[in-house]
């Protein structure tokens, strides 16, 4: 434990000798986008203070939205806000997503307390009545199911009132969020914009990926190989150290800055669904992160090339739940593996490719595809492929309830359902024969198939409603950033995976008997 604490000290130092804050910090402007209003405001204008509105990135260091909206309130001398945004339909239908993320805002609560930072949570549950409150989880997974190109408005309006509300209360005189290139977030960003006044500041930061959506690529990428280049050549500009968030020297005298959450009523009235437990393996928060980076470090990073499609030797490093939730910066994982790249060699090269150019490929989908978990996101030459062989005889077929009890005659197949359900993940392999699976045993055609496949992933993966899980889904069902391959039933030219094959990669009998059903 000793090791990991000063491990963390050798972190604080490293934004220290970054820059002793942001504002002596070469801060890439290209990291934001201006949404409304002019791009700061007036020193006298008396405002109340800056406002970082946290959406995607759950968390206080190492978080360029975060430091952005500190930058503007030291600029200006002025108090620093931020606030969360709970809505029933998004990151919480279940207890296990609940659970995990609001564990994460309580620390992000008290961090932001001993910075004088006023963190302010905002819950549009407060503002619906019982019988809306019950539908939230149903909420999203009607939007999922439908075949309607223009999805519901998923509490937009709700979201911008009580943004709306807190602006006025507190003054604000700057809004900064975070960027999600899926469409709930995206929509409250909208509905936020339209509410607010026509010269209040407002503007958004990516502080997810390492080079931002908008900068890494003006197109929907082909696959990696395209895009890589694109990535690579700005990893100068962007692929930086981070300074630190440092105590906030101005303070907010409003009594409404004195508050604090009520994180135990927060529980207490949870509305979703309380059948899916949360999991013990998986601590929420920063520092659980940080714990769980050491250990891939220490113990898998040696192994990670060599046995990162085996899911019977665990080797991968874990770390997706707290990229989800935005407890821990992707850019901070790679920053560290990096610095190992003289010990690990290729290992090292293949973590910075998944964890770099394959999750901001996925980015990339979702914010340049509007229908990213829809069969008319994929390519032409797809949706012509599995049209056609839409109606192709199954030689066995399940249906959703089956699947998700693990009901299939496929003991691989069932055991990675089981390991969904059971531990809130599934290794990254599998995900891939899992999600070729569901097409060929749904009888009602692709279109279904994909949705049955995230309603799944969405429910029970820690890391569910993400650019990557439905990327994921769609590259199996939809063959997105594949080519096509030797036309086949069912599957079309949409790349086949077989049971025999899994098998050549790896011991079935092993991950199999982890999780039988005795």
């Amino acid at each position: 434990m000793s090791g990991a604490s000063n491990w963390l000290k050798q972190i604080e130092q490293q934004r220290m000798n970054t820059a002793t804050s942001v504002t002596t910090f070469k801060f890439s402007k290209a990291r934001v986008r201006q949404l409304k209003g002019p791009d700061e405001f007036p020193a006298e204008s008396n405002s109340g203070g800056v406002l970082y509105w946290m959406i995607r990135d759950q968390r206080v260091q190492d978080n360029w939205a975060f430091l952005y909206a500190q930058r503007l309130a030291l600029k200006f001398q002025v108090p620093l806000h931020a606030c969360f945004c709970l809505v029933p339909c998004y990151q919480a239908d279940t207890l296990r997503h609940f659970s995990f993320m609001i564990g994460g805002l309580t620390q992000v609560e008290q961090e932001c307390r001993s910075l004088n930072i006023h963190f302010r949570l905002l819950n549009v549950a407060d503002g619906l009545s019982p019988s809306a409150r019950s539908q939230g989880s149903k909420h999203r997974w009607a939007e999922e199911n439908s075949q309607a190109l223009q999805p519901p408005d998923l509490y937009g309006s709700q979201v911008a009132e009580q943004l709306k509300s807190l602006v006025q209360t507190l003054n604000i005189g700057c809004i900064v969020t975070d960027f999600s290139p899926l469409r709930a977030p995206t929509m409250w960003v909208e509905h936020v914009r339209t509410q607010l006044p026509p010269q209040l500041p407002f503007c958004q930061v990516d502080a997810h990926n390492i080079v931002p959506v908008w900068c890494g690529s003006d197109k929907c990428e082909f696959s990696a190989r395209t895009i890589r280049p694109k990535l690579y050549e700005k990893t100068g500009q962007f692929l930086t150290e981070f300074p630190p968030l440092i105590k906030h020297p101005f303070s907010c005298s409003a009594p409404t800055c004195r508050k604090t959450v009520n994180w135990y009523k927060i529980r207490e009235n949870y509305w979703g669904d309380c059948t899916v437990q949360p999991v013990d393996w998986a601590q929420p928060g920063t520092a659980a992160a940080y714990q769980v980076l050491r250990s891939f470090i220490d113990e898998r990073l040696r192994d990670f090339d060599a046995h990162r499609n085996d899911p019977a030797n665990p080797a991968l490093s874990g770390l997706s739940p707290w990229f989800h939730f935005g407890q821990m910066a992707p850019q901070r994982a790679v920053l560290e593996v990096a610095a190992l790249q003289h010990k690990y060699g290729r290992s090292v090269d293949v973590f910075i490719e998944e964890a770099f150019n394959r999750r901001e490929l996925a980015d990339n989908f979702c914010f340049h595809t509007p229908l990213y978990d829809r069969l008319q996101g994929a390519r032409q030459w797809a949706q012509d492929t599995l049209h056609k062989h839409a109606e192709d005889k199954r030689d066995v077929s399940f249906t959703r309830a089956q699947l998700e009890s693990s009901g299939t005659a496929d003991d691989l197949w069932n055991a990675a359902q089981r390991q969904l359900v059971q531990t809130g993940k599934m290794h990254g392999f599998l995900r891939q024969y899992w999600a070729k699976k569901i097409l060929e045993w749904c009888a009602d055609g692709p279109e279904v198939a994909i949705q049955w496949a995230i309603y799944l992933n969405d429910r029970y993966s820690l890391d569910g409603t993400d650019p990557n899980g439905y990327v994921g889904i769609m590259w199996a069902i939809c063959g997105v950033h594949d080519q096509g391959w030797p036309e086949r039933r069912i599957f079309g030219k949409v790349r086949y995976m077989c049971y025999n094959g899994c098998r050549r990669w790896f011991s079935v009998p092993t991950f199999v008997s982890r999780f039988s059903d005795t």
